[in-house]
């Protein structure tokens, strides 16, 4: 044990319980998400995008495999306004874990790209969370990595504080990508914490397919 767990004891975020800070019992309380076509939002299987509804720039799938509820979503604000750097690994461990034993329709050979924040927000919060669980569950899931590929160019008001149309143009611009970065004929898969109305995946998203990507997937924690 080291000695930051002594001075402060992992806990679950939910019920207390001590060893977790997401206990099984708690997890297993969660949902799975409602997956849906990021075009109409009408359900879909697998989260892919309707035929009917692909555009030239439509992301190809959204996958989520949690409700945002209860423990996953108390993780998940942790992760982005208390510098949880160990809540972050363990709810990646658990994400792989519910992607192996759940799920056959993600790519087995894939480059995913974590949302990026922008500069200043990121030097406020300490860390990236997407950078961080992004790493380790491409480690894990066999797949490469490029954090760099997606910049954010300019800052914008939280998601979270916008409803609707909003959202959409909240993020118009927000995205490039890096130049310098080079193209592989590869599914590209888009990591994020959170998919609500999927506004931030379908912009960046766009970026990339605009760069001469054919494939992307969207992937987050929760829906």
């Amino acid at each position: 044990m080291d000695l930051i767990d002594i001075i402060f004891p992992i806990n679950c975020l939910e019920c207390g319980k001590e060893g977790k800070y997401l206990c099984d019992s708690c997890l297993a309380k969660i949902g799975k998400a409602r997956l849906f076509c990021l075009e109409c939002h009408k359900p879909s299987i697998d989260g892919a995008i309707h035929a009917k509804c692909s555009k030239k720039y439509s992301i190809d799938f959204a996958y989520s495999p949690w409700d945002y509820e209860g423990i996953v979503r108390k993780a998940i604000l942790k992760l982005k306004y208390n510098y949880a750097y160990k809540i972050a690994e363990e709810l990646a461990e658990r994400l792989i874990k519910k992607i192996e034993s759940e799920t056959s329709i993600l790519p087995t050979d894939a480059i995913l790209i974590p949302i990026p924040l922008y500069k200043l927000r990121q030097n406020l919060r300490g860390f990236n969370q997407a950078e961080k669980m992004g790493k380790l569950i491409s480690e894990s899931l066999g797949w490469d990595y490029n954090p760099d590929l997606l910049v954010r160019t300019r800052r914008t008001t939280p998601q979270t504080e916008l409803k609707g149309v909003n959202r959409t143009k909240n993020l118009l611009g927000a995205f490039s990508a890096n130049p310098k970065s080079k193209i592989y004929n590869s599914t590209y898969v888009l990591f994020d914490d959170v998919l609500t109305t999927g506004s931030t995946l379908k912009e960046a998203c766009k970026v990339l397919k605009r760069r001469g990507i054919k494939v992307v997937w969207g992937l987050t924690i929760a829906a």
